[in-house]
């Protein structure tokens, strides 16, 4: 009787005995599991890791196990986005800064519409440099407002994501609007400081130079380069990164699963909130 190897080499025989062998069910279940886990991949900025794409593959209704997307996500090859270090873009304001800090590093929020953080990043483009501004819900961690411009002046940048945010974001009737952010000269701008005043936004400052003190805003910028900035080699304009925010912002708000949130979208946490308060809210009585 011949043996299926030979010195190490398969045989003929082996190797139709190996061609004819019924595939096992983890080796089925493997051929339907890791286009899912590339699709989610490609549809997410292919910046998911195991985790979050456990819980992608959970809200689909696939039963699996974080060490089983482990092995797939290997075998598919592709891996999570990895954050870098941030550049500054703080730059003091050349008058003093009277604002107070409301926050003191607790960057949480009962509610939607109770504390807004916000921020500046830049990013290089082939044509020079374009900046990036977001206004962030604490809450939800919804982008509640953003802007991509050339200039990183008041006018051009912080004041229209400010602008953004009072015409899309839901407020908290008779409750307090916090706005937080670090001590560069576009939020102490007279138009910035006039523009929170008329809306009733108390404004809120951390310390020059601590990235602890407005973290929120941080690790949305961070965020933001390491999922859509460095996905590719180079920026061509601002009218190409502007296009790219859009889409991104609309992609974290609606889609992106975060950790903070339960592995939920800031869509979701915002829709459950405002949910629970109509259950909590008494029907009105009618009157004949």
């Amino acid at each position: 009787m011949l043996h299926q190897t030979e010195c190490g080499f398969i045989t003929s025989r082996g190797y139709r005995a190996a061609k004819a062998r019924v595939r096992s069910a983890r080796a089925l279940k493997d051929d339907l599991l890791i286009p899912e886990i590339q699709r989610i991949y490609a549809q997410n900025y292919s910046v998911y890791g195991v985790r979050k794409m456990w819980h992608a593959l959970r809200r689909e209704g696939w039963e699996i196990g974080r060490d089983q997307v482990y092995r797939l996500m290997r075998k598919a090859g592709i891996t999570g986005a990895v954050r870098g270090r941030k550049p500054r873009t703080t730059v003091p304001a050349p008058v003093p800064d009277h604002r107070p800090d409301l926050v003191e590093r607790h960057v949480k929020a009962p509610a939607p519409g109770v504390l807004w953080v916000a921020d500046i990043t830049y990013v290089r483009t082939s044509a020079g440099f374009v900046y990036t501004a977001f206004v962030i819900d604490a809450y939800s961690r919804r982008i509640v407002g953003w802007a991509t411009r050339a200039s990183m002046t008041t006018e051009a940048l912080s004041l229209e994501a400010l602008e953004h945010a009072l015409a899309t974001a839901r407020r908290q009737k008779e409750t307090d609007l916090i706005h937080h952010s670090d001590r560069g000269g576009q939020y102490v701008a007279v138009a910035y400081t006039e523009k929170l005043a008329d809306h009733g936004i108390r404004p809120s400052v951390g310390s020059v130079g601590d990235s602890y003190d407005n973290s929120l805003a941080e690790t949305v910028n961070g965020l933001y380069k390491t999922e859509l900035i460095y996905s590719q080699a180079s920026w061509r304009s601002l009218t190409e990164v502007e296009f790219a925010t859009m889409n991104w912002v609309h992609w974290w708000n609606t889609t992106r699963l975060h950790e903070h949130l339960g592995h939920q979208t800031p869509a979701e946490v915002e829709a459950a909130y405002y949910e629970h308060q109509r259950d909590e809210t008494p029907t009105p009585i009618q009157r004949n």
